[in-house]
């Protein structure tokens, strides 16, 4: 049996997949597809999206094989902590829960915001 593949979205993977990157749109389509493949959508992160690229918000939420993570107290004080509500949130998302105990990947169109941090990073650059 194969592991499962859990994986957050950063906006810059959302914005991306609103702009036809055929890497962000493979991820949709197995989150839709194929069984064993989980995609979120931290809410902090949507919102950053949707500013970027209007729209964005509205068409992830719509599709399917996408979770969209509210942003709860442990979230709240993660977001305390970073820069920005988007990144904070996204790796808040991708740290290990009892659903998903080795955590998620992150997919990034900016794979090196993300260097130095606990995280493991899936790059969607085209």
């Amino acid at each position: 049996m194969t592991e499962p593949m859990h994986i957050v979205l950063d906006e810059t993977a959302m914005a991306a997949a609103g702009t036809g990157n055929v890497l962000a749109s493979r991820l949709t389509h197995r989150a839709h597809a194929e069984a064993g493949w989980y995609l979120y959508a931290p809410a902090c992160a949507l919102v950053e999206a949707d500013r970027t690229r209007p729209g964005t918000a509205e068409h992830l939420a719509a599709l399917p094989g996408i979770a969209v993570i509210d942003l709860d107290l442990p979230g709240v004080l993660a977001v305390a902590q970073q820069v920005t509500w988007a990144q904070a949130h996204t790796q808040h998302a991708a740290q290990p829960t009892p659903d998903r105990p080795d955590g998620a990947i992150i997919a990034t169109t900016t794979p090196e915001r993300w260097k130095g941090e606990p995280v493991r990073v899936l790059d969607l650059t085209p």
